[in-house]
């Protein structure tokens, strides 16, 4: 059996049960006498039970009515707890945001982002999976994350996928390395002698590089494939190659022995995008984020 009882119907009988007088208990809940009792008939009504025994001179609860007054009091708590609840999600107040990142932007984006964010809105669950591109795809598509910060791939049609900024790749060298030592912009065909050092074939890193060296006639043959940038940068620390990279991922290997160039001829540039579901909608805390990281990501403009 459906009822539709309102906390103000709840309050209403509740004024009337503690104070067994329909005058009294209209004027706690401003309403007329006759409203009062037409609101409590109607409750009568919908329960299929008397609520109240009433003469001319007495109001008493009945056993339904004791069973309602016993439990009003919960009903109306759980109720302000649901609407507060609910309000605190909507004033970013309470809640969760998860996201993904490449590993590069969630070294180098998301830290910075995260501690703003927390300072604005402390209460606030973050949550972070840094991947690959394909599987943060696969994060969204799942419903794990809220959204990816992550490089676009066609082959997620369902997906929405929102471009937010591009990073150009730059060239690193030791400095004591033959490349190393130019000054100017390096042309990717004048690299192609010495051994490269390349993200492996599931990254986007090296589907961009591989994408960039068939359209200008020519092959991609790294001398070594890692996945961590950590180990890239080492490795080109001790000469044993050059590394081409987006500048962002760029960003995160440190080291005074590496040399840092554009890479032109072509210029290859990087799409970075927002990846989210196309059906349902962000929470306030997950719009709260994207507006800061849009934001931030001017920072990272074209380079």
């Amino acid at each position: 059996m459906e009822i539709n009882i309102s906390s103000r119907d709840l309050r209403a009988f509740l004024a009337v049960a503690n104070s067994l007088s329909f005058s009294q208990a209209a004027q706690q809940v401003h309403l007329s006498q006759s409203a009062l009792s037409t609101l409590i008939l109607r409750l009568e009504e919908a329960f299929g039970s008397r609520l109240f025994d009433r003469t001319t001179r007495t109001v008493a609860l009945t056993a339904a009515g004791e069973v309602l007054a016993s439990q009003a009091e919960q009903l109306l708590s759980d109720m302000e707890r649901t609407v507060t609840a609910v309000r605190d999600v909507t004033m970013v107040r309470r809640g969760r945001v998860a996201l993904a990142a490449l590993p590069s932007l969630a070294a180098h984006v998301i830290p910075p982002l995260f501690r703003v964010f927390g300072e604005t809105y402390p209460d606030i669950k973050l949550s972070l999976i840094d991947t690959l591109s394909e599987p943060a795809f696969e994060l969204v598509r799942e419903g794990r994350v809220d959204f990816a910060l992550t490089a676009a791939n066609p082959a997620y049609t369902d997906l929405d996928y929102v471009p937010l900024t591009t990073d150009s790749f730059v060239l690193l060298a030791a400095r004591g390395h033959p490349l190393g030592r130019k000054r100017t912009e390096i042309a990717l065909t004048d690299t192609l002698s010495a051994p490269h050092i390349s993200m492996s074939r599931h990254t986007s890193v090296r589907q961009y590089m591989e994408a960039a060296a068939l359209q200008n006639g020519f092959a991609f043959h790294p001398a070594y494939e890692v996945d961590h940038l950590a180990t890239i940068g080492a490795m080109v620390s001790e000469q044993l190659g050059v590394a081409a990279l987006p500048s962002m991922a760029a960003d995160v290997i440190s080291g005074k022995n590496i040399m840092r160039r554009p890479l032109v001829s072509p210029v290859i540039r990087r799409s970075i995008g927002l990846v989210m579901r196309k059906e349902g909608s962000l929470s306030p805390a997950a719009e709260g984020m994207l507006a800061l990281l849009r934001q931030q990501l001017q920072s990272f403009a074209v380079r």
